[in-house]
Formats: structure tokens, sequence, C-alpha cells
């Protein structure tokens, strides 16, 4: 049998978090009695590993308030879901592609830079959690554009390289996915320009789940 894998990133791919997430950051910087970064400098970082995302927001800082700051980010990140204040609802048409792709025998997996609690909620919140078999987070894996998140996944399904994809909205995706030999599928409504995404290495760039769906088709 041909197994045809697609990894898909989380933030700015399947759900548009950004509020979310922007609020947090905001909330941690806060925290730890700093100014929080401009929320186009967060948007840049969706997608890293929270650790690594605060040594880019604040290069001025030790590896100790580094670690603080995550943990504040993680800390009010859940106080505000526990409030219902978190919504990071599904793009447009995600959830019929999804669906589409799991009822046509392709394997479906997620690769991103959430952690395993937020992202089993994400994807349960939407009622999408069953059509993926293998869930790669920062938990468990370096920042992305470290390959280690797809080999994992090709690892647990036993798909070839040939017949994978990753589609994301940054560059660091593309690059993962370049690092790993697969096919690096970008998608424009997140929170990278297309003209980056093609830089990192972007075989295409789909303008529309619609168009992600052809692209998708075309494989093996």
């Amino acid at each position: 049998m041909t197994l045809r894998l697609a990894i898909f990133d989380c933030d700015g791919t399947l759900v548009d978090s950004q509020a979310d997430i922007g609020a947090a950051m905001d909330g941690a910087f806060h925290a730890m009695g700093l100014v929080p970064p401009p929320r186009s400098e967060t948007r840049r970082i969706v997608g890293l590993s929270l650790t690594e995302a605060m040594r880019r927001l604040h290069p001025e800082g030790d590896a100790q308030t580094h670690e603080m700051l995550t943990q504040a980010y993680k800390d009010t990140f859940r106080a505000r879901r526990e409030a219902g204040m978190v919504g990071e609802p599904l793009y447009d048409g995600i959830a019929t592609l999804v669906e589409g792709l799991a009822h046509r025998g392709w394997l479906l997996g997620v690769a991103t830079g959430k952690s395993d609690r937020g992202l089993a909620h994400c994807l349960t919140t939407h009622g999408l959690a069953r059509h993926f078999v293998t869930l790669q987070t920062a938990d468990r894996h370096p920042s992305k554009p470290h390959p280690s998140m797809i080999e994992a996944c090709l690892d647990a399904t036993g798909a070839d390289t040939a017949l994978t994809v990753m589609i994301g909205d940054t560059a660091y995706d593309m690059a993962m996915a370049r690092n790993a030999g697969v096919r690096a599928i970008g998608v424009d409504w997140g929170y990278h320009e297309r003209a980056e995404l093609f830089a990192a290495g972007a075989h295409a760039v789909a303008g529309s789940v619609a168009e992600l769906a052809e692209l998708l088709h075309a494989v093996g």
C-alpha cells in the first residue's frame, strides 16, 4: 500500500491563534516586569519553541530569564484557557480538508511549537483529534527548523519521504521540511509572507484551502 503522509503545522495553518498568542505573550512579559514586544514581532516567532522565541523577543535576557518568560507564558495561556478566553478558531475549510484527506487514505500528522497539552486541547475542541495518527510537539523535540518532528512522524507511520508533505505558514516550517527531505507546501493565510516561504524552500504556496487541496491531490 502506498502511504501518503501530510504533516500540518497548527498555529497559523490549522487555526488562527494570533490573538491568543499575543495576549499570552503580553501577560508573560508583564508578569516579569518587562515591556511586551510589539505584536508584529510576536507574530514573527510563532512556530518556534517557546524558549527559542523568548531568546529572539528578549535578546538582552539571560538563559534564566528566558526560562522564566517561557513558564510565565505557559501559565498565562493556561489561565486564559481555563477562563474560557482562548478561541483558536479553525480557518475556513480546514475541517473539511482534514476530513477529506483522512477519508481518502492519507495519514495525517501535526508538527508544532505548541505543547502536548495545548495541541490536544485544540484538536479535541475542534473534533479533529481522531483524524491524526502522529502528533509531535515542542515538548519532545528541538525547535523548528530542526527536522526532528518530521523524522518522528516518518518513524511513527512508516511513510516514505517522497510521499510526505509538510504544510505550514512560516519559513521555519519550510526549512524544517527541506532539512527532513520532504515536500514543503506553504500557506499564505498565516504569519509569514509568500516570498519568505519560497525563500525558505517552499515547493509551492497555497493561497486558499481549495488550492492546498489541489496541491495535495497531485502528490503520488
